[in-house]
């Protein structure tokens, strides 16, 4: 069982989506994400089965929480650096947002 402590060694962040293309090699359909996560962090990639529940020019500018402190994770020919949250529901994969716009790289408390 996981214990607080393991829950608080994870570094969640929000982030801000700045570029979003479909992923072509990935062997689930998938996007390519850029996710700026302010000054301090930077922009950070991520790959994300999104694609039932969203189109590419719908995630622009979108904020998202992302994990940012886990290692690094090729996927295909794409090195994904952060994995960003959502909720596995019938329809497919839903993001995990702020309900209201917040500064990028505030961390979930």
């Amino acid at each position: 069982m996981a214990t607080f402590e393991d829950f608080m060694k994870l570094d969640i962040r929000v982030g801000q989506i700045v570029k979003v293309d479909f992923f072509l090699k990935a062997k689930k359909p998938a996007y390519k994400l850029w996710v700026d996560f302010g000054d301090e962090i930077g922009v950070k990639k991520s790959s994300a089965q999104i694609t039932e529940c969203y189109k590419e020019d719908e995630l622009i500018g979108k904020q998202v929480l992302g994990v940012i402190n886990f290692p690094p994770r090729q996927i295909a020919d794409f090195m994904s650096e952060v994995l960003v949250l959502g909720v596995y529901s019938k329809k497919g994969v839903i993001l995990i947002m702020p309900e209201q716009d917040v500064e990028k790289g505030d961390k979930l408390g």
